[in-house]
């Protein structure tokens, strides 16, 4: 990057970033992306992993952004993602006769409706008696239950997602790199002409020119906006924390949606798990590790037992998660109220910035952040092509899933082994059983888990982009939220296989490995606190691994 000036420089590779850097690449321009910690690092690791558009946005008679949305939900499940997308179910208990059911009902009933103009693939919601409610959600206490509704929606491995946009750009030509750091803005007058940037692996500096750089940084949205001396959005962080529990703590075949006083909860199946979620709370702390805090879990655990037969206790809860949602500021001062739609601004000349928004939207929002950068590029450029641009993994998956037995009995592994992997990796499976069959020994288990095989690991470092502990356990896999231990059995063997991949010494090892357990250390402390500063304190215990000594 530092030998040319690029078209674009796209700062920060969330989804939106990662999805800006795709749409640019693929319309032929040159294009660098700069993140400064790992792909989907923040928001878009610690989402509620929902491809949806919006049931209470419905609500607010924000009907536009849910139309938008479920458009792309189905764009996503049908063409671009199909491997990491799944359809799933949720049911909304009904504990009032007549008016709830017709309320909720005909709310439902119109989502359904606006999905069937985007060519909607998933089942229409279903009305279902007390009896067919307790049927198919056994967890569900009898008292006060009249009914349920029952409607589709669909999920993603958000990380994964984000990574797989990030090296279909890659593909497309985009240079990138992680471990990079934006410092400040280079300057031609009131013009901005690129980025100075800190490589926070070696500690050098150095300067990316580009003719348009776009600020896709969420959360950050103001800290680079003030590198130019102007902002022209303005954007509220709210926290969101999830729970994560195994499946047998809860007993139903379908998901959960629960309205609360301040906004929806919901209980998200995921593999041999539940994802309980979400807060919703304005955070003014640290914004690169959002911390929960003892009242937060103690908030959903209240609001989750209010509809459960037997309660969950805090012993029932195996991972914790939080994430900062880049909330365009609105008038009211309710995080939950503020809007989810996005803005693109010209923050000054050369720069251009592009927050808010919903994870399902990534797409929309990437379009309009380059085809307002492109304005500014003269001569003539292709409108973008995203729409018929699978992501890396994807083109080809349905027949490969069709044949998952076949390629299980060809590899030697089981089809669930099988079946998992097409599920993160997609038709990128071919990779990864190649270098099964160079190291026939990884093809074991990680310590701590029956889903990921040690072949990832050495994968992901060779492939993925993942240069420390922490991006292997946290979003590569997801050892740190769907084990008892958080991921700390598997440090050894993890730091092993990447060490013998990237080169490490047994001393950076073994920094590798102290530093993931002063993390979970951290985070645990943090959980115990009674509040958000408390607990941000606690979390900021155990520094950044790329920023140790850096900067």
């Amino acid at each position: 990057m530092a030998e040319e000036t690029l078209d674009i420089v796209v700062i920060g590779a969330g989804v939106t970033g990662a999805g800006t850097a795709l749409d640019a690449a693929s319309r032929g321009l040159s294009v660098g992306l700069l993140e400064q910690r790992d792909y989907a690092s923040g928001t878009s690791s610690r989402s509620s992993k929902l491809i949806h558009g919006g049931l209470r946005y419905l609500e607010q008679m924000n009907f536009g952004l849910v139309r938008e949305a479920l458009r792309e939900r189905q764009l996503i499940f049908d063409r671009l993602a199909p491997h990491l997308v799944r359809p799933v179910s949720f049911l909304y208990p009904l504990q009032h006769r007549v008016w709830e059911r017709a309320y909720v009902g005909a709310g439902i009933a119109m989502y359904d409706g606006l999905a069937a103009l985007a060519r909607n693939s998933l089942p229409s919601h279903r009305h279902l008696s007390r009896r067919g409610a307790l049927k198919l959600a056994p967890a569900l206490a009898k008292e006060g239950l009249v009914g349920a509704i029952r409607y589709w929606d669909a999920q993603v491995d958000d990380a994964r997602h984000t990574l797989g946009l990030a090296r279909t750009a890659a593909f497309y030509g985009a240079a990138m790199a992680s471990s990079s750091r934006v410092i400040g803005l280079l300057r031609d007058g009131d013009r901005v002409t690129g980025v100075q940037v800190l490589d926070l692996e070696s500690g050098r500096r150095i300067d990316v020119r580009a003719r348009q750089v776009i600020n896709a940084t969420g959360v950050w949205t103001d800290e680079i906006q003030d590198m130019a001396g102007r902002g022209t959005i303005k954007v509220r962080a709210s926290k969101g924390i999830h729970l994560v529990v195994p499946r047998d703590r809860l007993h139903s075949d379908s998901g959960l949606i629960l309205r609360t006083e301040k906004s929806v909860l919901f209980v998200i199946p995921w593999g041999k798990h539940w994802i309980i979620g979400t807060t919703d709370t304005d955070w003014e702390l640290d914004l690169a590790h959002p911390a929960a805090s003892r009242t937060d879990i103690d908030y959903l655990l209240r609001q989750v037992n209010s509809v459960l037969d037997q309660p969950l206790t805090r012993e029932d809860v195996e991972g914790i998660y939080a994430g900062l949602r880049p909330l365009l500021f609105g008038e009211s001062d309710a995080t939950s109220k503020l809007t989810r739609e996005h803005a693109v601004s010209q923050t000054v000349p050369g720069l251009i910035s592009v927050a808010g928004g919903k994870y399902t939207t990534y797409r929309v929002m990437a379009e309009d952040a380059v085809d307002a950068a492109v304005r500014n590029l003269g001569g003539r450029i292709q409108p973008s092509c995203t729409t018929e641009i699978p992501i890396i993994g994807a083109d080809g998956f349905k027949p490969a899933w069709n044949r998952r037995r076949k390629t299980a009995t060809e590899s030697g592994l089981t089809t669930s082994q099988t079946e998992n992997l097409l599920q993160r990796h997609g038709t990128n499976i071919t990779e990864v059983l190649n270098m099964l069959k160079e190291r026939p020994g990884l093809s074991s288990t990680l310590p701590g888990s029956e889903d990921y095989l040690a072949v990832e690991v050495a994968y992901a470092a060779r492939h993925e982009g993942a240069l420390h502990l922490d991006d292997v356990l946290t979003r590569r896999t997801r050892l740190s939220i769907e084990s008892w231990d958080r991921g700390l059995a598997a440090t050894k063997q993890v730091a092993d296989l990447m060490g013998a991949e990237l080169g490490w010494d047994e001393a950076a090892r073994d920094r590798e490995i102290a530093h993931y357990e002063a993390r979970v250390a951290a985070e645990r402390e943090s959980q115990e606190q009674p509040d958000d500063r408390t607990a941000d304190a606690a979390r900021l215990g155990a520094p950044d691994v790329r920023m140790m000594g850096k900067g």
